[in-house]
Formats: structure tokens, C-alpha cells, sequence
């Protein structure tokens, strides 16, 4: 199986388990491996077969925007069932880096894969 990535994507939501951080906005950086097999879009060079990482950026700020959640666990999860359910992707792999949670490090957060990769 192909893979489709996007590297860096950062987003702002309310995350936090913290009384303070329900009434803020945080950023989450958001590194993405999506399977994906790209023999037909690249065949016919269409991009109507293609998994179109600019929807799909768009797709993930828009549920960043609603989202309002206490752990990145759940974002992570949530995130990962919206895309492969509205895709139809076979599998992905979804790492979530909060910054500056944790003052001496440079961002903590987890790893995710779900489905065949």
C-alpha cells in the first residue's frame, strides 16, 4: 500500500484536562501517514482519485476548531476515526505533539495507527 503524508500540520483547540486551558486555545502539531493506493491517480494524473491532502488539512481544521477535549488520546482517536470513516482510507498513522506542556521538553503527546499501514 502507497502512502500520503502530512508533516508539521499545526492547529488550534481547546485541549487540557486543566480548569485554565478549557477557556484557551492550544496548538497541536499533527504528523499523518495515510494508506493509500496512488496507481490510479497517478495513472490518469486525476486528482479526483487522489487522496487530496489539501481537503484533507481542511477537513482536520475544521474538527480542530470544534473539538473540546481533555486528552490528546481522545483528539488523537476521534481524529483518526473521522478521517478514515469521510476518506475512506484503509489506515493511518497519527502522531499528536503538544508544545510546551511539559516546560523542559519540547512537546509531549502520542502515537497512533489504526487500520492497515
Amino acid at each position: 500500500m502507497d502512502r500520503v503524508f502530512i508533516d508539521g500540520l499545526e492547529v488550534d483547540t481547546v485541549i487540557g484536562a486543566y480548569d485554565w486551558e478549557r477557556d484557551i486555545r492550544q496548538c497541536l502539531r499533527l504528523d499523518l501517514v495515510f494508506a493509500w493506493d496512488n496507481r490510479a491517480p497517478a495513472e490518469q494524473d486525476d486528482l479526483s482519485k487522489a487522496l487530496d491532502y489539501a481537503t484533507v488539512s481542511e477537513r482536520i481544521a475544521a474538527f480542530a476548531a470544534e473539538a473540546r477535549y481533555e486528552l490528546v488520546e481522545t483528539f488523537a482517536e476521534r481524529l483518526a476515526a473521522c478521517l478514515m470513516d469521510e476518506f475512506g482510507m484503509p489506515g493511518l498513522w497519527l502522531k499528536v505533539t503538544k508544545p510546551g506542556a511539559v516546560p523542559s521538553a519540547r512537546g509531549v503527546g502520542v502515537e497512533i495507527r489504526r487500520g492497515s499501514l
